[in-house]
């Protein structure tokens, strides 16, 4: 009987260590990506060769049970899986398990997935709900620059996951790339994974959906272009270490993408890859290069969205001429371009989704009888934000919607399908709120841009 009691212990013992060796596997996530009606992409990475695979299930309800595909992660990709879940309804929230060498992974939260709503021709558009921001700076003191630390106030990935969004939009400098990282395989997988693994940030990429663009840090080195040798690694890795629906539109290349979520198109730019040099002398310079901007173009125009929604790196709007905005280094040509198409072809409701800048503000362009464009720039996460710009002069800039610390930016988009408002909400890193806009839907000849106190 002693004997039988102490082997059932040992039994016990072995299992426990074995599961925790499984959990011990996993390095970052899992992580949600794209969302669609019928499939949702899911994301994971260990610290070493394993079998990883998810187990799905409508919520509250485990009378069926599917399985994702099953993965063997490997070193050269960073030990990173992309799982498919294919068996999948509109409008649904599941629950999911993640397994790694087919041991369930416990967590200290739910994790949850959603599907887009089939809202076409049945219903008004549903409530949206996103986070938007940029410019994410982990700190590891023996890559970074002597002194202080430029990271700070994790937190605010705890804050973001509080208000429980639909989903994110990382909005470039995603990761800050080092001297030691740039150049190599092995340095850009590291600093990916590095920032990828901190704390604060696993129960948010669990629940929240999250697409991404970059920006210079992400690109490559600090104010980098199509000259940087490199860019198709990172590249590489970008497409490795995120789940957007697609990394190029077409046989346009890059980290461009596309989605939709209820009434609102999404138009994910690279400002990078095409981008002529900030110091080359030339009349017509680029950011977008010719394929892109013609994309672009085609797609704004044909969207039948409510909302158009522009997501690239630098600043769109602002007339500062300060930095890598669209007024600097000679790309104002093709800014204007830009605003001159929308406002020739009067396309309403459309909003430019920036950041880059280490500061937040809300710009808008009112013309007498144009259309009216905006620009909401959000930035930074955990960067160093920047010192205070009062002096540098935007003349298209919201008074009073400056912000100086770390912040986020929610967006809620509610109301019948021609009376939809946006309350755009500002957060500093512990989730209280700074300031609010409002939005709302454009009809022809209206003007619709609010500020809230």
């Amino acid at each position: 009987m002693k004997l039988r009691f102490v082997l059932f212990f040992v039994f016990i013992f072995i299992q426990y260590n074995f599961i925790y060796a499984q959990k011990s596997l996993l390095q970052s996530g899992p992580m949600l990506g794209y969302s669609e009606m019928k499939e949702v992409m899911l994301w994971v990475q260990t610290n070493k060769s394993a079998e990883v695979k998810v187990q799905y299930y409508l919520k509250g309800s485990t009378s069926n049970k599917y399985w994702t595909n099953s993965i063997v992660t490997k070193k050269e990709e960073g030990y990173t899986a992309h799982l498919l879940a294919d068996v999948l309804e509109p409008g649904n929230v599941y629950s999911y398990d993640l397994y790694i060498n087919n041991i369930k992974i416990v967590f200290s939260y739910p994790t949850e997935f959603q599907t887009i709503k089939l809202w076409q021709y049945r219903t008004d558009p549903p409530e949206i709900n996103f986070v938007t921001g940029s410019g994410a700076f982990i700190n590891e003191k023996k890559y970074d620059r002597p002194g202080k630390g430029y990271g700070r106030d994790y937190q605010i990935y705890e804050a973001i996951s509080e208000k429980k969004p639909d989903f994110m939009i990382w909005g470039g400098d995603n990761i800050y790339l080092r001297e030691a990282d740039v150049n190599t395989k092995t340095g850009i997988l590291h600093r990916y994974t590095h920032t990828r693994s901190i704390k604060e940030m696993q129960k948010l990429l669990a629940n929240v959906h999250n697409y991404a663009i970059w920006d210079d840090h992400d690109f490559g080195p600090n104010d980098s272009d199509k000259s940087f040798w490199n860019k198709n690694m990172t590249l590489d890795a970008f497409k490795l270490f995120w789940a957007n629906p697609s990394y190029g539109v077409g046989d346009l290349k890059g980290a461009i993408s596309y989605f939709t979520w209820g009434d609102c198109d999404f138009f994910m730019l690279d400002n990078r890859y095409y981008r002529d040099p900030d110091n080359l002398k030339s009349e017509n310079k680029t950011i977008l290069g010719k394929e892109q901007l013609k994309w672009l173009k085609d797609a704004i125009v044909s969207s039948k969205a409510n909302f158009k929604f522009i997501v690239m790196g630098g600043q769109f709007l602002t007339t500062s001429g300060m930095f890598e905005v669209y007024s600097n280094f000679g790309f104002s040509n093709e800014r204007n371009e830009i605003i001159e198409f929308i406002h020739s072809q009067e396309i309403r409701n459309v909003i430019f989704l920036t950041g880059d800048r280490h500061h937040s503000e809300i710009s808008v362009l009112d013309r007498a009888y144009k259309p009216l464009i905006y620009d909401i720039t959000t930035s930074p996460f955990t960067s160093g934000a920047a010192s205070k710009k009062d002096n540098e002069i935007n003349s298209l800039r919201v008074e009073g919607s400056l912000i100086n610390q770390q912040n986020f930016s929610v967006f809620n988009i509610t109301g019948k399908r021609t009376e939809r408002v946006i309350s755009i909400t500002f957060y500093d890193s512990e989730g209280k709120k700074i300031n609010d806009y409002e939005i709302k839907y454009e009809k022809y000849g209206s003007r619709s841009f609010k500020k809230n106190h």
